[in-house]
């Protein structure tokens, strides 16, 4: 009797070798031959998984997000079962920071993708469309502690959050380039949490 073929696994071997590629030389001349080599599959098998060059790209996006949302699900578990909002914040925002060997492959991989979605105008539609998500969830995070009294009435949450979020993104390039140590990075983003949870102590 053959085997029978785990496709969610298939699909995830072939991602991961475009993030190989990805943060070894970019996105920018990969093909598909290229990839199905170094996944060790078939041209014919990957475009079945996949389809064309540019669904490639996006699905091994896709795969790369829910590995990142998992994560970062397990480590905000990690801080207990009531850790403030002001734990959650700091744990959200230390997720797009490169502090580990698995986040900092991973963000490598993301700055592969921005400098192919400046190239390709159907890609970046894609990325440009796309939900302020997380921008959502911060300000989410901020507005319930609020209602909790652990920030001040008068903050912005929604302009918070896109600061938070668009400062942590830009402190993520700097850990990349070496320009800051990740305990640096981490002292910027407590320094910002502990102005907008002013009225408490952290959580």
């Amino acid at each position: 009797m053959p085997r029978q073929v785990d496709h969610d696994q298939r699909r995830r071997q072939i991602a991961e070798a475009v993030w190989r590629l990805a943060t070894r030389g970019g996105l920018e001349d990969v093909t598909l031959r290229q990839v199905a080599t170094e996944a060790e599959v078939s041209a014919r098998l990957l475009q079945y998984y996949f389809g064309t060059r540019d669904q490639l790209l996006l699905g091994a996006l896709e795969i790369l997000n829910a590995d990142a949302e998992q994560r970062a699900r397990e480590r905000l578990a990690m801080l207990g079962e009531a850790p403030g909002m002001h734990a959650i914040v700091r744990g959200v925002l230390l997720e797009l920071l490169p502090l580990d060997e698995e986040r900092r492959n991973r963000h490598l991989v993301y700055a592969a993708y921005f400098v192919r979605f400046l190239s390709d105008p159907a890609l970046a539609k894609v990325a440009r469309d796309a939900p302020h998500a997380l921008e959502n969830l911060v300000a989410g995070l901020i507005a319930q502690g609020q209602e909790l009294g652990q920030v001040p009435r008068d903050i912005d949450a929604a302009a918070e959050a896109a600061f938070l979020v668009s400062g942590a993104e830009g402190i993520q390039t700097a850990v990349l380039l070496g320009q800051r140590t990740p305990e640096e990075a981490v002292a910027l983003i407590d320094h910002q949490l502990a102005r907008i949870f002013a009225a408490t102590t952290r959580g």
